[in-house]
């Protein structure tokens, strides 16, 4: 009946109230689909007739359409719930995903992961059977090694820790081993951070990490190949005025191994690695005075195309470290780019960063005192005298000058680390500098200062420590 009245064969005032009850119903379904019903024009009120007092008359039997209107209802709302749960689904995947991508990156930077910041020790033993990383050693392989750590063994000491000389047998290699100070809590993420960083890298240029060894959390040691002619720095100032002068041919070989040595941190490696703390002491000499790059405990590792890495602690050692950053916060490639710069002043020029200025009681920077000589068209004028002149007059000046261009106080007019490798290699001309080192725009206003935490180290061949000071955000360059 109801398939009747729907197609007009039959008047709605001529049915029953039970069929006329049952067309509705199925009229307002329809609507909610949004698919035709009929054309009966008799039956075009849409209102629910109310439900009859007496028992309900069996339903009527659908039409062949009617089943599969409903067939077709039924199956687009099952596809429409399903493709939404799959949807919902793949959001919340796709947001644990990103948070658990940051939290590990977070932790990769900053080194702490607190009493389990070293649980990738399986990925490290299986890496060492492969024979691509460091190996994991046993506490007294390494007290035998050293001689239970004796003062005779003892090589130097830092801020977190002391080197000791030692001798693998297993292995019939010397070694040099970093223990850190018991209950240092900066030691501890130097550490987490060296065995990661580190045991990643590859190169000529870098300190090898031969292993690690750590027991209880309180007993944390480090393993490098050993470096017969000890750091740079040792070389540079000698124990005394009757030290040895190092040679410009061996300072300049050390110059382009460091370059070397940055470029493949930079733009070679799998992941950018950021040093912020490039300096003479952390400079290694193997036997042939080969510069090996060392102490990775404040490097950070970034993905490619992430271009700067924020922080709330300022790293590295004072007249090293790029101001900017300590300013600004902001870590990033051109950081280490400008302390390579001042490392090469350094070599060139024999003085620390860091100089008392001439009749004055200010003190100057390294870098401002050779653009002062650069100014003046005199630029040789800032070579080691204690070279007595014995040098390559080209090289000297590639070296100076690629080191004021790296050291400039804007990140944006130092060169990337490739550029200034080039130019040291002289392949491409040495840049063209202005006569007055430029100014930086990103300096507060005189007398502006910032308290911050900063991990320090003082001095060139000095350890590291950490202490909370108050920042003179200031830097006083006085020009002629």
């Amino acid at each position: 009946m109801t398939a009747r009245i729907l197609s007009g064969q039959v008047d709605c005032s001529a049915t029953s109230q039970d069929a006329q009850y049952a067309v509705q119903f199925y009229k307002t379904y329809c609507d909610m689909l949004q698919v035709g019903y009929g054309d009966n024009v008799f039956c075009n009120d849409n209102t629910l007739a109310p439900s009859p007092g007496g028992p309900a008359a069996p339903s009527p039997r659908p039409s062949s359409r009617t089943g599969l209107l409903i067939g077709i209802s039924a199956g687009s709302v099952s596809f429409l719930v399903v493709t939404g749960f799959l949807m919902i689904w793949l959001l919340v995947r796709r947001r644990r995903q990103r948070r658990q991508a940051k939290i590990r990156r977070a932790r990769t930077e900053e080194g702490s992961e607190g009493g389990n910041f070293l649980d990738d020790d399986q990925a490290m033993e299986d890496d060492f059977e492969k024979g691509t990383g460091p190996r994991r050693f046993r506490y007294n392989d390494l007290v035998v090694a050293t001689d239970n750590f004796s003062d005779g063994n003892k090589l130097g000491e830092g801020g977190f820790g002391s080197v000791y000389r030692g001798f693998l047998k297993e292995l019939n290699l010397p070694v040099a081993i970093k223990r850190v100070s018991k209950g240092s809590k900066q030691g501890r993420k130097e550490y987490a951070s060296e065995v990661r960083v580190i045991s990643r890298l590859r190169h000529k240029n870098l300190v090898q990490l031969i292993g690690w060894c750590h027991l209880g959390g309180d007993r944390l040691l480090l393993v490098y190949e050993l470096m017969p002619n000890g750091s740079l720095d040792r070389h540079l100032y000698g124990d005394g005025a009757n030290s040895a002068v190092l040679p410009w041919s061996v300072r300049y070989e050390i110059v382009l191994g460091l370059g070397s040595a940055l470029l493949y941190l930079q733009q070679e490696s799998e992941q950018c690695v950021l040093h912020r703390d490039i300096k003479p002491s952390n400079i290694m000499l193997d036997a042939a005075f080969s510069a090996k790059l060392g102490d990775f405990g404040l490097a950070r590792l970034l993905e490619r195309g992430r271009a700067i890495s924020w922080t709330t602690v300022a790293a590295g050692t004072m007249g090293y470290m790029d101001p900017e950053c300590m300013v600004t916060g902001r870590t990033n490639a051109e950081s280490d780019v400008y302390s390579f710069g001042v490392v090469l002043l350094e070599i060139a020029c024999g003085k620390r960063p860091v100089l008392v200025a001439e009749q004055e009681e200010d003190t100057v920077h390294l870098a401002q005192w050779v653009w002062d000589s650069y100014g003046r068209g005199r630029i040789l004028d800032a070579a080691d005298a204690r070279l007595r002149g014995e040098f390559d007059v080209r090289e000297m000046e590639c070296v100076l000058l690629v080191g004021l261009w790296c050291s400039q106080l804007d990140m944006k007019l130092r060169p990337s680390v490739r550029q200034a490798v080039n130019v040291l290699r002289f392949e491409v001309p040495p840049p063209s500098l202005p006569a007055m080192m430029p100014a930086a725009n990103y300096m507060p206003p005189i007398g502006t200062t910032s308290n911050s935490s900063m991990s320090v180290t003082g001095g060139s061949s000095g350890g590291t420590s950490t202490s909370s000071v108050t920042t003179a955000v200031r830097l006083t360059l006085t020009q002629d």
